[in-house]
This record gives structure tokens, sequence and C-alpha cells, in this order.
């Protein structure tokens, strides 16, 4: 009888020390790529007024950020639509939120563009800034998103799913105390 006991109670015991040991879950509730989160080099960029502009001058706020060249093909428009749309869906929340396109190259964006995208700040990189920035690729137009305390945290696909996109960044404003 005491044998009985005894292997019933060690039975959750034994089950958790497998189950930690051997068993990895295989699912992911995040939809962009998790990063090793680190801060980017301070890197001086020219906003296309002509203003100063660096990424920590965003300190305190989550900043979405997308590259591309000035002329905009269809994923830099696709980026551009779904970053705005993102924020908005964010509702009340859409106030911690900032939005950051980095030209890669000397032509500038058409007025109907930036008439679109109201707040959106655009400034100027050289492709060797948004390689030191980002390390990697920066020039496949994917979207980057810098938390409240300036790391860089996750990188999403180009063409990303907005919905994803929302259910990422929601969960992140639901825990963060910070931005």
């Amino acid at each position: 009888m005491a044998l009985i006991l005894l292997l019933v109670s060690a039975a959750p015991i034994v089950a958790a020390l497998i189950a930690f040991f051997f068993w990895t879950p295989s699912g992911r509730i995040n939809y962009g790529e998790l990063l090793t989160p680190r801060k980017p080099p301070e890197v001086a960029l020219t906003r296309i007024e002509g203003q100063a502009f660096s990424l920590p001058d965003l300190k305190g706020k989550w900043v979405l950020v997308t590259a591309s060249g000035g002329l905009c093909d269809a994923i830099c428009a696709k980026n551009l639509l779904v970053i705005r749309q993102v924020r908005l869906m964010q509702g009340r929340e859409m106030e911690r939120i900032e939005r950051v396109w980095l030209l890669d190259d000397a032509h500038s964006p058409s007025k109907e563009l930036l008439a679109a995208h109201e707040g959106l700040r655009v400034a100027r990189a050289t492709p060797a800034q948004l390689e030191s920035i980002f390390q990697a690729g920066a020039m496949d137009q994917n979207v980057w998103l810098i938390d409240p305390l300036g790391n860089i945290i996750l990188r999403f696909p180009p063409d990303p799913d907005p919905k994803g996109m929302r259910s990422d960044l929601a969960r992140l404003l639901k825990v963060s105390r910070a931005g």
C-alpha cells in the first residue's frame, strides 16, 4: 500500500521532469520574428525637410520602421499602408506608436504619398547606415519594431500580414508599462 501511495505521489513529478527535459513545444504565438534585443548605433540621419533625426529621438515610443527607395514600389506602398493601419487598429493605444520610413536613395517620395500617410516620419539613410542599424535584411523591405527602450526586437517580413502584426503589437502594448 505504501509503495502504491509513493508511486501515485511521484508520478506528477516524474512526468514534469520528463516534459521539462525532453519535450519542446512546437507552436509559437508571435507572427514577427523575435530578435535578440539590441540597441542600434546612433546614426545621424536627415529628415526630408532637412532637420537632423536619429532613431533614439523616439525613445519612449514603440516604433515601426520600414526602409526602401523614395520611388516606393508596390511592396513599399503596402508596408506603409500596413504600418499605418496597424497603428490605427490599436485604438486608444495608437498614440504610443510612431512610424518611420527610411529612404535609401536620393529620390523624393511623391507629395500624394506623403499626404496619405500623415504623421509618418521620413528620413534619408545610406545603405551603410541601414546595415549598421539593422545588421541585415534592411534592403529586403522588412518592417522592424523598436521598443520604447530603443531596442530592435521584432522583424516582420516584406508584404506583412496586418492581422499578425496587430496581434503582436497589441500583446506587447498590453503587457508593457514602458512607452
